[in-house]
């Protein structure tokens, strides 16, 4: 086991921090590809595993990590992110924009809970002020989203608010998986595990399986290689920072994704949301100030 956990030795804190916060940028870029993709819902998160893969694989492969069961963390993992996918692509469906950023975002709050009630965390006050700060810019940034009316606001929030519990316990569950095995073999079981399960829904929900134009499939693979490269950035980076640091880190997502809109597509930042940047970043900041002093 001693090449599947090479990777989860102590670093530089500040590269775990570049590490994540890269991570979580790339996946800034899922809700783009998402609306690119003509499958139904959950069968692109189907397609974005299957992608995944072959790259995973490869990864795991070269750390002669392949052999053995997966771990019940690997497979709890897999179950979580296939849940978080599933009610986050249908939670976009049936509300706002807005409600569909907002709500997922208060992961960082789940967990911070959950490590104080069942881990015995208790947070540090500054803590909790810079997770209300990086909550409340995210927040901030998404009210001057506009986009749809929303078919059935009531069922979208409640998916949105459960992509946050599923997230929050995706979170935990990678972080216990880091301490015995790599990112890569990690995030190779867990996509094993949540495929199958992403394409049963897909199938019982009745949705188109597989994309139709060119543009789709491309959009599926560019899923897939985010998913490597995102995801699995956040997978290395957990195995080097508290939990509860690493999720309030990621809320940079939102940041990144406005900063690339503005660059990328000319998309105008408003007040609102550099109001909302700056206060996530302060947040964030922080954070891992906090974390780190104690």
């Amino acid at each position: 086991m001693a090449e599947a956990v090479a990777d989860t030795q102590q670093g530089p804190r500040w590269q775990a921090l570049a590490v994540l916060v890269l991570g979580a940028g790339i996946i800034g870029l899922a809700a783009i590809l998402v609306r690119l993709s003509d499958a139904g819902p959950t069968a692109t998160g189907f397609w974005r595993l299957v992608f995944a893969t072959p790259l995973l694989a490869l990864m795991t492969a070269r750390t002669g990590g392949l052999g053995g069961a997966p771990s019940k963390w690997a497979l709890l993992a897999g179950l979580f992110f296939a849940l978080d996918l599933g009610f986050w692509h249908y939670g976009i469906q049936y509300t706002s924009v807005a409600n569909a950023t907002v709500l997922p975002n208060l992961t960082p709050v789940v967990v911070t809970a959950f490590a104080w009630i069942f881990l015995r965390q208790r947070p540090r006050a500054l803590f909790l002020v810079a997770v209300t700060a990086a909550v409340g810019g995210a927040s901030l940034m998404a009210i001057e989203k506009t986009g749809g009316t929303p078919s059935n606001q009531p069922l979208g929030d409640a998916l949105s608010l459960f992509t946050a519990l599923w997230y929050a316990f995706y979170f935990l569950t990678i972080t216990e998986g880091r301490k015995t095995e790599s990112a890569s073999r990690l995030m190779l079981w867990a996509g094993l595990a949540g495929a199958p399960l992403l394409l049963i829904a897909a199938v019982v929900l009745g949705e188109p399986l597989m994309p139709m134009t060119a543009a789709g499939w491309a959009a599926c693979a560019g899923l897939g290689l985010m998913h490597v490269t995102g995801q699995g950035s956040i997978a290395w980076a957990m195995g080097r920072l508290p939990t509860p640091t690493a999720s309030v880190v990621v809320l940079v997502q939102p940041v990144v994704a406005a900063i690339l809109g503005y660059v990328l597509f000319a998309e105008a930042i408003g007040p609102l949301q550099g109001l909302g940047a700056a206060i996530t970043l302060a947040g964030v900041v922080l954070a891992q100030r906090v974390s780190q002093a104690r």
